[in-house]
């Protein structure tokens, strides 16, 4: 046994999930702050103590990673080094290290993804794989391939997924429990029987504020300029309305219609282009007003009239020709000189002062969606002497620097410590931190989102009584945005009801299960012989071996490369994305970076280095070309024309990574199988050995090929000795009669005349 029992006394739903979930794969969904990973560490033992092996947990942040491994440390009966986390800061050749000594391994799926696909480590022995955050299991994310690899490599699997929020929709919840190989849903909301008892009460506030006037007036002002940009879209059936109150998506699908329209040909409708960037512009300046403040809006313009002033965009030059933005610059201006900003800061200034007068070591999280606001509010709410610090993800943004792994984690720390009072978090703080006794939770906008809306109110109510508080302004998008998500929310607990039930009628021996059965009993008779078709294609595909640029590692096309059982080796390379042979170098574009190169100038020279590189190049374009840029399409079309008749290098078209895939395998097969081409890694930067740089100089002679010079060095040891030869010691050389030898002889002593 490895859990420390004296430490955890599980409740009764804990123990009832255990039960049900310890021989079968798993999604447990179950409200934030009632102990998922605690069933999950029960489970860990169990598994542990019976198969031996390594236990996986995965979660989708560095902060999470590092919780959870700590989490594991207390209350597991392990040495300090058989439990690690593992994540990109740390260097491959250390997690390859940790991976082996360690007995429980916490990590970010694209540390474990990353290693797989190098081959760094084998999920051979992990007897349990945990995703946590399990929802984000859909699509390309890493969580997906890695549930797949686990699959095929484990000797003995087990799937644990945890969530609070798997998704709103069957066709959503349906693609997580698919890609995770999910078995078994275990529901509970904080009304089930066995939950209620241990639920501790959270108190909803929603609280709305007036919009000052000045603000009015801005809104109006801008407001009327949508309407007016969106007016020809309205007319050209484009969208169904002139509305400002418009959803964004309608927009952003009016302008997919219109490139998809221009890619057909129908130049007609380029002149919305304008009208739909505009659109954009002012829909997002409205939402800052309106949700944000004016110090947010004020920066967003700001960058407009930069954008406006250098000339780079059309619609932003557009929009500050306007006297109706003139006029709404000066009132923002005026307010500013007044002091004025969004009402809901004097609110939420209200709302934590009033909660440390109740408890003067209050906890306190702001959840807001923009790093700007953020800011923002750490600065004012610090003007009122309260102790505040800001909690931000990694990247880096203009002039706003991220936050590292250790600094969100000292942040988070010093939190627990009762440090400071106020922590104003965006959307990285949503998900799975644990801060113990988090007293209120304040929205500074609502989100539409039904999952974020849950992770952000799970920081609350978690071991006593907690207080949910949601600013609005009345009558805006705020509104709409709570409603939305409320109704989000209805429908996901209604819909994990139907598909938990609908699993549940499935019956066991059900012809899909029966199948399955007899092909793993079919596949282990034929594993026994070794003659299983899959042994088969690995066999033809043992051989089989592609260079890959180490920036291509997280493209779906690698994964899909293991997956065909090619062998891969990981490079930085100068030029080209995979290596197949000599001869043959592969540059894989997206279809939009294909686009962007042609606009920034980089694909010529690309394509130039490729060519000098390797005989026989060739670049895959991937995705759909015509209509996701502003680009004309018969510019597209003069570079694909230039890049295979200017430059003689062919250019392949591909649907999605599966199909790049595909091509990558079939020209690798032809070019070492077939052709018996060894894989070579050639580079117009690569700095020639002495031996090379002589048989290049002598393979500048006429009709010397790369095979006569090493022939002619080998015979007269020096490339002295190979100019300085007489016609007839060169005929001595196998391969050199007399014309070649005259030829030679001629171009090494005739004087140099300059042309023309």
């Amino acid at each position: 046994m490895y859990l420390k029992k004296e430490l955890l006394q599980p409740r009764l739903y804990q123990e009832v999930i255990y039960a049900k979930c310890k021989e079968r794969n798993c999604l447990i969904v179950l409200p934030t702050g009632l102990g998922k990973t605690i069933i999950a560490m029960m489970i860990a033992d169990y598994r542990l103590s019976k198969y031996g092996g390594k236990v996986l947990m995965l979660a989708p942040t560095k902060p999470l990673v590092l919780q959870h491994a700590e989490t594991f440390r207390k209350f597991f009966n392990l040495p300090h080094d058989k439990i690690v986390a593992l994540t990109g800061e740390i260097s491959p050749s250390e997690r390859q290290r940790a991976w082996a000594r360690a007995k429980v391994i916490v990590a970010t799926p694209q540390t474990i993804e990353n290693d797989l696909l190098v081959g760094r480590i084998s999920l051979e022995d992990v007897v349990l794989l945990v995703f946590d955050e399990a929802h984000r299991a859909v699509g390309n994310y890493a969580y997906v391939y890695i549930a797949k690899e686990y699959r095929e490599q484990a000797r003995n699997p087990l799937v644990i997924g945890l969530t609070a929020s798997p998704g709103s929709t069957p066709e959503k919840i349906m693609e997580v429990l698919n890609n995770l190989g999910i078995e078994h849903v275990e529901y509970r909301s904080e009304s089930s029987p066995d939950v209620k008892p241990y639920v501790q009460g959270i108190k909803f506030e929603w609280i709305r504020v007036d919009l000052p006037e000045l603000y009015k007036e801005v809104r109006k002002l801008l407001r009327e300029m949508l309407k007016d940009a969106l007016k020809p879209l309205a007319e050209a059936a484009l969208i169904d309305s002139s509305s400002p109150d418009i959803p964004k998506k309608e927009i952003l699908r009016a302008g997919q219609i219109i490139n998809e329209e221009m890619a057909k040909g129908n130049h007609d409708l380029r002149k919305y282009l304008l009208f739909h960037a505009m659109a954009l512009k002012l829909h997002h300046a409205i939402e800052l007003l309106e949700t944000q403040g004016l110090s947010a809006l004020r920066a967003y313009l700001k960058k407009l009239y930069e954008e406006a002033r250098s000339g780079s965009t059309k619609a932003s030059k557009e929009l500050f020709s306007d006297k109706r933005m003139k006029k709404a610059i000066s009132l923002l201006v005026q307010a500013r000189e007044l002091g004025l900003d969004h009402p809901k800061i004097d609110k939420l200034k209200e709302l934590i002062n009033e909660q440390i007068e109740k408890k003067l070591n209050s906890k306190i999280i702001v959840f807001t969606n923009y790093r700007e606001t953020a800011k923002k509010l750490v600065e004012e709410l610090s003007r009122e002497g309260l102790k505040v610090k800001r909690f931000v993800g990694q990247a880096s943004k203009e002039n706003d620097r991220g936050m590292s792994q250790r600094e969100q984690k000292l942040v988070l720390d010093a939190f627990a410590r009762g440090e400071f009072n106020v922590l104003v978090a965006t959307s990285v703080g949503e998900e799975g931190l644990d801060v113990p006794e988090v007293d209120l939770v304040v929205f500074y906008e609502p989100v539409p989102s039904a999952i974020r809306s849950i992770q952000r109110r799970g920081r609350t109510g978690r071991h006593r009584p907690g207080r949910v508080v949601i600013l609005m302004a009345k009558g805006t998008r705020d509104e709409a945005y709570y409603w939305s998500s409320r109704q989000k929310e209805k429908v996901m607990q209604e819909t994990i009801k139907k598909v938990s039930q609908m699993i549940k009628r499935q019956k066991q021996t059900s012809l899909e299960t029966f199948v399955q059965r007899s092909e793993k009993k079919g596949l282990e008779a034929w594993l026994s012989r070794g003659e299983t078709r899959g042994e088969k294609v690995k066999e033809e595909r043992r051989g089989i071996k592609v260079v890959v640029d180490s920036r291509e590692l997280r493209s779906e096309v690698v994964k899909r490369l293991k997956t065909l059982g090619v062998k891969l080796e990981f490079k930085t390379l100068d030029v080209g994305d995979y290596i197949v042979s000599e001869d043959v170098a592969i540059e894989r574009k997206s279809a939009n970076d294909f686009i962007q190169s042609i606009i920034d100038g980089r694909l010529f020279d690309q394509v130039k280095r490729l060519k000098e590189a390797y005989p026989r190049p060739i670049v895959i374009v991937e995705g759909q070309l015509y209509g996701i840029r502003n680009v004309h399409p018969n510019a597209i079309r003069g570079a694909i024309a230039a890049v295979t008749v200017d430059f003689g290098v062919p250019v392949i078209f591909s649907s999605n990574p599966e199909e790049t895939a595909q091509y990558i395998f079939l020209i690798a097969k032809r070019e070492q199988e077939e052709k018996e081409k060894e894989v070579r890694i050639r580079s117009e930067k690569k700095a020639l050995t002495l031996a090379e740089r002589q048989r290049l100089i002598v393979e500048g002679l006429p009709h010397v090929s790369a095979t006569l010079a090493k022939r002619l060095l080998r015979h007269f040891g020096t490339v002295e000795r190979v100019f300085t030869a007489s016609e007839a010691e060169l005929m001595k050389v196998d391969g050199i009669g007399e014309k070649i030898a005259r030829e030679i002889r001629k171009v090494i002593t005739a004087p140099y005349r300059e042309e023309g």
